[in-house]
């Protein structure tokens, strides 16, 4: 029954229609398309009846987010020891408009509002496919805002997004062999725009997905992104050394003492101090990255220099990105309550291949694509995380996560957007997100990204008191180029030595559980650092005054 109301009796159904060994009936015409519904059901005629055929005709019946709590009931016949299954569903409203305010907090951001409104349209296409066309509005607050003179809300977003989710797989050919139903098969399409104004260069993106996912067991999960091209557009670049103050120092030095620099690019106040005019610092890097008499005559100079000038290209640039991607996790938590399990996630991601292809097809430049440079580069991530229950509410909990991006083909380094870094509430905790890294380097530099990413924690989480808990935890981890065009060997990792670089956090936390959420404090305290060099590396910033306190929401693994 397709449209059930608790008023309605079955005699009073005026459409019915035959499909398969079903009989789909409705007071109005049908509004389904039968395969769409049968497709969910797992019971069928002069079959032996099995209760696991129940269970998972109402979960993915529930799965078609299309009903209200799907019911069956069954009548015994006694004279053949057959089953009559009679299906109940209500249909949901079909249009259905939300608004979700939120609060949050994450590596980036100190506080974040949002409001994201939202049009749900249920069975658009009569194959119970769900359309929600969404609009984000969001301001942030990040750490160095909080502390500077700069407005309190330094990030804001708008976005707007539109997603269809089909309950099957859209693909030309029948795929049922490969993936049977009970796989729970969807097709996700989704197209979005975001324009960002952050504490880096502000952006605007676009991006499409063409997306498969099934479930070949409970516990198991896949992610197939057919198709993901992602188009980010840096709307002032010219603003970059405003934001980026360390560069700016670093060049300024540059000027002021080991280059012969023209009076153009100097300003000299009435008291006579020099200082680099910030609106010539692009020329002035310009000048000296191509004056090849100052490149033999001062090489670390000139590779100061030319590493902001690499840096800089890097962030700027706009990135066209087509890439194809799996994602694999197994999961085997039951539940909640459920403190002794493991998970595992592995995603694999390459990018610029079908663009090459493309571009090769329709251009003379072979490295461009509608007039920007693809990007090319094979992109992987393992994560694996591992609870044991001590008893009396106590948890012991590992993580250890690997991330690798290597750039080849039409690129020499990785899209900021999809590089790594390192620090923050969920990952080093004892350094603030993108503090930490590349390698030993110790340049305090903006934004500190890399292609290379090791990651391991330790936590023991107990209770103190009720909803009270409290934890100690020990973080590791750092990031490094690899491959790609930065060549300092303090910044890459080039052999097992390179595993003395790992920076190693430790401190405490107090928790909160709300049920539902657990709100998380959290203190960490540089326990090892890399940047220190050829000194002593242990306790050097051991104490309260250099810990960073990190607020979160959830346990961060």
């Amino acid at each position: 029954i397709t449209d059930y109301k608790n008023t309605i009796k079955k005699a009073d159904f005026n459409n019915k229609v035959k499909y398969k060994d079903f009989t789909l009936l409705s007071f109005d015409k049908l509004k389904y398309r039968p395969q769409a519904i049968v497709d969910a059901v797992f019971l069928h005629s002069d079959s032996l009846y099995r209760d696991k055929d129940r269970v998972q005709s109402l979960r993915f019946l529930s799965l078609l987010n299309t009903f209200e709590y799907p019911k069956i009931n069954f009548k015994e016949n006694l004279a053949d020891t057959t089953l009559n299954a009679t299906i109940f569903l209500t249909p949901l409203k079909r249009v259905k408009l939300s608004f979700e305010p939120t609060i949050s907090q994450n590596d980036i951001q100190s506080v974040g509002l949002a409001l994201n409104t939202s049009v749900s349209i249920q069975n658009i296409f009569r194959g119970a496919e769900v359309l929600r066309i969404s609009m984000l509005g969001s301001v942030g607050s990040s750490r160095d805002a909080t502390s500077s003179n700069e407005s309190f809300f330094d990030i804001n977003e708008l976005g707007l997004n539109a997603e269809i989710k089909i309950p099957r797989f859209l693909f030309p050919i029948n795929l049922r062999k490969i993936i049977p139903k009970r796989y729970a098969p969807t097709t996700q399409i989704s197209l979005g725009y975001t324009n960002q104004t952050n504490i880096g260069l502000d952006r605007q993106t676009v991006n499409g997905v063409f997306n498969y996912k099934w479930k070949s067991k409970p516990q198991l999960k896949s992610s197939l992104d057919v198709l993901s091209v992602q188009f980010v557009n840096n709307i002032n670049p010219e603003n970059y050394f405003n934001i980026f103050q360390t560069s700016f120092s670093r060049l300024q030095n540059v000027a002021l003492n080991e280059y012969n620099t023209p009076s153009a690019f100097i300003i000299t106040d009435d008291l006579g101090n020099r200082s680099l005019d910030i609106n010539q610092s692009v020329n002035f890097l310009n000048t000296v990255v191509q004056d090849l008499s100052f490149m033999q005559l001062n090489p670390s100079a000139f590779q100061t220099v030319n590493s902001i000038n690499e840096r800089r290209n890097r962030l700027i640039e706009n990135n066209l990105i087509v890439s194809s991607g799996y994602e694999f996790s197994k999961n085997n938590q039951e539940g909640y309550s459920d403190t002794s399990f493991s998970s595992f996630r592995a995603k694999i991601e390459l990018a610029g291949n079908a663009a090459a292809l493309v571009s090769r097809l329709f251009n003379d430049n072979n490295s461009q694509l509608f007039g920007v440079n693809y990007s090319q580069y094979a992109r992987a991530e393992f994560n694996y995380i591992k609870h044991w229950s001590l008893g009396l509410n106590n948890t012991f909990a590992v993580r250890s996560y690997v991330g690798l991006a290597l750039p080849y083909g039409n690129s020499k380094s990785v899209p900021f957007v999809k590089s790594f870094f390192a620090g923050g509430v969920n990952d080093n905790r004892a350094w603030t997100a993108f503090d930490l890294g590349p390698g030993s380097l110790s340049l305090n530099s903006e934004f500190n990204e890399a292609n290379f990413k090791l990651a391991f924690s330790l936590e023991h989480r107990f209770t103190l008191s009720g909803n009270f808990k409290g934890a100690f935890f020990v973080d590791a981890g750092n990031i490094f180029n690899v491959l790609d065009d930065v060549e300092d060997e303090n910044a890459t990792f080039t052999s097992l030595n390179d595993f003395q670089d790992l920076a190693i956090g430790s401190g405490f936390g107090l928790r909160y559980d709300f049920s539902y959420f657990v709100l998380r404090f959290d203190v960490g305290f540089k326990t090892y650092e890399p940047s220190f060099g050829d000194k002593t590396r242990w306790f050097n910033n051991y104490n309260f005054s250099n810990a960073v306190y990190n607020i979160g929401v959830n346990y961060p693994f």
